[in-house]
């Protein structure tokens, strides 16, 4: 048995080799593979600490008749930046789906999870954001915000933004950020100021508590969810749901567990009936966005597929470079 294992500067190296637009392409067709069912993945696996505040997910699965099968483990502690170190950690695992052999372990250290997500905001932005995005509005600082907008820019245009943050000194560091330099970047000083100048607002933060209102979205706004990817994490106002033409999910089961969609099915404001899958939305064009005075709303809580699609890539990609120097 032989396991190869791929260090995260040889990930970094085949991904940053690989265009935006393959990417993006390898999550949709993972969306749409779990939505037609041709996808197992079991329930996420959990951890959630106190002191210091972390959680850790473990997610896994394989798609039907395909070769691979992949357990994913990440982390997120969020106090780490005082320690100079990432939030984010952790690696993926790929087995062989025939006979269970371990075929090579992902030591992304949480990038490929980041990535991956970054991606699926694109996507959810792709089909469900107005054609004229004023600004993007985002709600919090760290990784995730960053990688939002680096792969927005795929998406649209616009290249205006408004942040918020808890922390002024984090905003004027993201305001500062080269990997950001593309975009002229405001900070808001509440966000309601955000919302009722942006068009198109992500939400990336660990908020255990609402932070974005109904009352202050405006008419034709898109709303991509990222932050409550774990029970009691909480970004968005439950009436928000009410008042959204809308609703997507990327799982419609793990975000009516889970997501921020949990606490408007369980408060009876939305019905479950009325939310789409996000592979849905890729496949019918009836189900995209429509008209410009629109509200939606994609709540992503991340799927397996998602990590199983990218590990695979990595994968391929690698034994493609090791077999081309043999």
């Amino acid at each position: 048995m032989i396991c190869n294992s791929i260090s995260l500067s040889e990930i970094k190296e085949i991904i940053e080799k690989c265009p935006v637009a393959e990417l993006i392409k390898i999550i949709e067709e993972g969306f749409v593979l779990y939505t037609q069912k041709k996808v197992t993945v079991p329930p996420v696996g959990h951890l959630s600490f106190k002191q210091p505040p972390g959680d850790v997910h473990i997610k896994y699965g394989y798609i039907e008749n395909d070769d691979y099968y992949v357990i994913k483990i990440a982390s997120g502690f969020y106090n780490n930046a005082s320690l100079g170190l990432s939030s984010s950690n952790g690696m993926m695992l790929l087995f062989n789906q025939k006979n269970g052999e371990p075929l090579s372990i992902l030591f992304d250290e949480g990038y490929l999870t980041d990535l991956r997500t970054g991606i699926a905001g694109a996507i959810a932005a792709k089909y469900l954001a107005p054609a004229k995005i004023n600004a993007v509005g985002i709600v919090g600082t760290g990784i995730q915000a960053r990688l939002q907008l680096h792969f927005l820019k795929t998406i649209t245009d616009c290249r205006s933004v408004v942040v918020w943050g808890r922390n002024n000194d984090k905003s004027e560091l993201f305001k500062k950020d080269i990997f950001l330099k593309d975009f002229e970047i405001a900070i808001a000083s509440d966000i309601k100021f955000l919302a009722q100048r942006c068009n198109l607002i992500i939400t990336t933060t660990a908020s255990k508590s609402v932070l974005l209102f109904a009352d202050d979205i405006l008419p034709g706004t898109h709303i991509t969810a990222i932050g409550a990817d774990a029970t009691g994490k909480q970004e968005i106002d439950p009436l928000l749901f009410a008042k959204a033409d809308l609703v997507a999910a990327d799982s419609i089961e793990q975000c009516i567990d889970h997501g921020d969609i949990s606490y408007a099915v369980r408060n009876k404001i939305l019905n479950p009936s009325k939310i789409t899958e996000l592979g849905e939305i890729i496949i019918n064009k009836n189900l995209q966005r429509n008209n410009e005075n629109q509200i939606t709303i994609a709540d992503l809580t991340g799927v397996a597929i998602q990590d199983i699609q990218v590990a695979k890539y990595v994968y391929i990609s690698h034994l493609k470079v090791r077999n081309s120097v043999n």
